[in-house]
């Protein structure tokens, strides 16, 4: 039987991808460094694999990736961790020679991981971003700004002061008011590198673009409106919903087109409150943190995954239902604590009574969960556990 490879670790689009493929008849061997992870408790998980973490060792996760590619039983694999874009265009003709996959080149895959390199293609593009620069070429805060890591993944290939055996991601943002001072040292040593200064975008809402290329060419795309991330103050998204948005449609096919763009991408975007433009933010060339809202919705993007590393992309039907929203259940409790927890001197707190309010109102209303299936209910047990156990 065919069979799909898929490397994770508690990301929360694992899950989706497990249960699409196998109800289609796909074999699904989930890998990972962590014996818990949801996806590997789902019925619908023919095998586990333990690997090594790609943060300890990327070329030992490199070598466990290939060692299981080479498996008569395995067609491809599933890029979900940050890593694995970037071993697969980085590595290609090793992985090549037993699998067959859908990965930017890594000219491209530079421009998406570096957000300053990003952000040049854009505005090549006439692709509306935030104003940005590097943090050393900053004198004072003379308006709101954000700090945040210039790179998508730090790396060799971008940083010297990495080893090939090297990886991590840096997530921190930093919000500053005029009249601030940055504490320089700090940052840059947080970072790992001199980070990125863009200006803040009054938003009045967020937005995720996904789309799956082949060659330049849009085979599927996909948009929902963020209306929770992970924190008040934005992250990833735990509420969203569906929409079909010309103007997005426009942008987020626009920059992806300039680059002539291969493979999966989520590009997020936020709508100025004030000219009503979308602004790109960033691209993250794999499949994401949202993935459930878009399978729920039909747009079921590790089908077409697969169907174009097989050669059957005229199978894909890239239509989907409007108004279909989809909660990680968990991420609500950790939105909910953020509001304790978190602090922004330019994105306003909201209540606790409000947040909760908001949370248990949407919950009853549009009462579809991520990982919470009752046909299988161990992947949502395994994920609460983990929350839980983190929290400590």
């Amino acid at each position: 039987m065919d069979g799909v490879l898929i490397p994770t670790g508690f990301d929360p689009g694992s899950y989706s991808c497990v249960r699409s493929l196998s109800r289609r008849g796909i074999r699904t061997l989930v890998a990972s460094q962590y014996d818990s992870v949801p996806a590997a408790g789902s019925r619908f998980c023919d095998e586990f694999v333990r690997i090594p973490a790609p943060n300890d060792d990327l070329l030992a996760y490199r070598d466990a990736l290939l060692q299981l590619a080479a498996r008569k039983d395995v067609t491809t694999i599933l890029p979900l961790r940050p890593q694995d874009t970037y071993l697969f265009s980085l590595y290609e003709s090793l992985f090549e020679e037993h699998v067959s996959l859908v990965t930017p080149p890594m000219e491209t895959l530079r421009t998406v991981h570096d957000r300053v390199l990003l952000v040049e293609a854009a505005e090549s593009a006439g692709v509306p971003v935030p104003e940005t620069c590097l943090l050393s070429d900053v004198e004072r805060v003379d308006r709101k700004l954000i700090v945040k890591s210039r790179y998508n993944l730090l790396a060799s290939e971008y940083l010297d002061s990495y080893s090939e055996r090297e990886s991590a991601t840096a997530k921190a943002v930093s919000h500053y008011r005029p009249g601030d001072e940055f504490d320089r040292e700090s940052l840059t040593e947080e970072m790992g590198h001199d980070p990125i200064v863009q200006e803040y975008i009054p938003s009045s809402d967020e937005y995720v673009f996904g789309a799956l290329y082949d060659h330049g060419q849009a085979v599927a795309t996909f948009q929902h409106r963020q209306i929770r991330g992970d924190s008040y103050t934005g992250g990833g998204g735990v509420y969203r919903k569906s929409v079909d948005i010309p103007e997005l449609e426009r942008v987020g096919r626009q920059i992806l087109d300039s680059i002539e763009y291969h493979g999966l991408a989520c590009i997020e975007y936020m709508r100025h409150e004030e000219t009503d433009e979308f602004v790109l933010t960033e691209i993250n060339p794999r499949l994401w943190q949202s993935l459930p809202c878009a399978v729920r919705g039909g747009a079921d993007f590790p089908w077409y995954y697969w169907l174009l590393a097989t050669g059957q992309s005229d199978m894909i039907d890239p239509h989907y239902e409007v108004g279909v929203g989809s909660h990680l259940l968990y991420g609500e409790f950790g939105h909910l604590r953020s509001v304790f927890t978190d602090d922004s001197p330019i994105v306003s707190r909201p209540s606790a009574r409000g947040a909760v309010w908001e949370i248990v109102q949407s919950c009853y209303d549009d009462p579809h969960f991520d990982n919470l299936r009752f046909d299988d209910p161990r992947p949502f047990v395994r994920g609460l556990g983990h929350v839980l156990k983190k929290g400590k």
